[in-house]
């Protein structure tokens, strides 16, 4: 669904970098859709030993997406649990918050400065008037409160999606909500890090009744073709349930694996890529582009133009953005201990 541009809007915005331990190139193109609602973050250093990737597709606009590109990774990075080294809690309590983090007079206001030029200076506007005073913005910071005229904003009815990977020297773990995707090639072969969460799934559409919502022609409440978002805040607004078991749920999925010696990349993307090719068939392209093309960002447009469509409508017509993180194999091969054993064994093909 959606409305399309006479012609696609092809120009890429790419980037590549590298750490010590991998490599990695990104691209994203608007295509045939009339905006561009993806964001995404790359950051090889994190922390000195943590690198961190993600997709976010917005859907109802651009503002969520932009806003979980600017803040989720940050909140990762703040959360109590991360300096224990509790990864898998601190992104986790992190989808969460930017939920939080929307609603009220700040929310509004950095919703609106990220949203459409419309909302941009109200936003601008609102903020030197209501914003506090430098003495005060450390503090304003940290506990993201501001009065204003929009102090009881319930949050955004826009959303979207999020693809998070956290690397951390051997451990990858992986945190999806929606149906962006994570996918790791290991010997080749394709296994996916992430679940699309579609309504039409057992422990989605029972979630979705649960909490008094319905499906109708694979859409929640006949709109949203996915069941866990970031945002949709009026699919989140049953008093009597947490926030994991609203109608629409920001819980990411979680996915660890010890990367071992067989691991050569992963692919995060936007269904914009996954409508139009299997994890196998994204596999198999980057592994027959990677040898020819100068860097890794140059393989992401190469797979970008694949699944541009021709002519507007169908799949191939949506925003497409794609992160391709390389890992470099250490100078002398490591022996394959028994969590990597397991780990490629919990895995199945695609």
């Amino acid at each position: 669904m959606g409305v399309y541009l006479s012609t696609p809007k092809t120009d890429k915005s790419s980037a590549d970098g590298e750490n010590d331990l991998l490599r990695y190139g990104l691209t994203s193109m608007q295509g045939w859709r009339t905006s561009m609602e993806d964001a995404h973050t790359a950051l090889p250093r994190l922390d000195e030993c943590t690198s961190f990737f993600a997709v976010y597709d917005g859907h109802g606009g651009k503002a969520v997406s932009k806003f979980c590109a600017k803040h989720l990774h940050l909140q990762v990075l703040k959360h109590e649990a991360y300096s224990s080294g509790d990864l898998a809690t601190s992104v986790s309590k992190s989808f969460f918050r930017m939920d939080e983090m929307m609603k009220g007079q700040r929310g509004w206001r950095e919703l609106a400065e990220l949203g459409d030029k419309g909302q941009k200076f109200a936003g601008m506007l609102e903020g030197i008037i209501w914003s506090p005073k430098h003495g005060d913005s450390d503090k304003h910071e940290d506990n993201w409160t501001e009065e204003g005229p929009h102090s009881n904003f319930p949050g955004p009815t826009s959303g979207s999606t999020a693809c998070v990977a956290i690397i951390r020297n051997d451990q990858l773990i992986v945190a999806n909500a929606g149906d962006s995707r994570c996918v790791i090639s290991r010997k080749g072969q394709a296994y996916d890090m992430s679940k699309d969460h579609k309504p039409e799934l057992d422990t989605e559409s029972e979630r979705i009744l649960n909490a008094g919502g319905f499906i109708v022609a694979g859409r929640v409440n006949g709109s949203l073709n996915l069941s866990r978002a970031i945002g949709d805040m009026e699919l989140k607004q049953n008093e009597c349930l947490p926030a994991d078991r609203q109608i629409v749920s920001a819980e990411p999925e979680l996915n660890t694996v010890t990367l071992s010696e067989d691991d050569e990349f992963i692919v995060l993307a936007c269904d914009g890529i996954w409508d139009c090719m299997s994890s196998q068939e994204v596999v198999d392209f980057v592994h027959k582009h990677l040898n020819t093309e100068d860097s890794l960002s140059a393989v992401c447009e190469k797979l970008l133009d694949r699944c541009l469509a021709p002519v507007s409508g169908g799949d191939g017509c949506d925003n497409m953005t794609v992160i391709l993180v390389q890992f470099k194999k250490p100078s002398k091969p490591a022996a394959t201990s028994s969590a990597n054993q397991s780990s490629s064994e919990e895995m199945r093909p695609k």
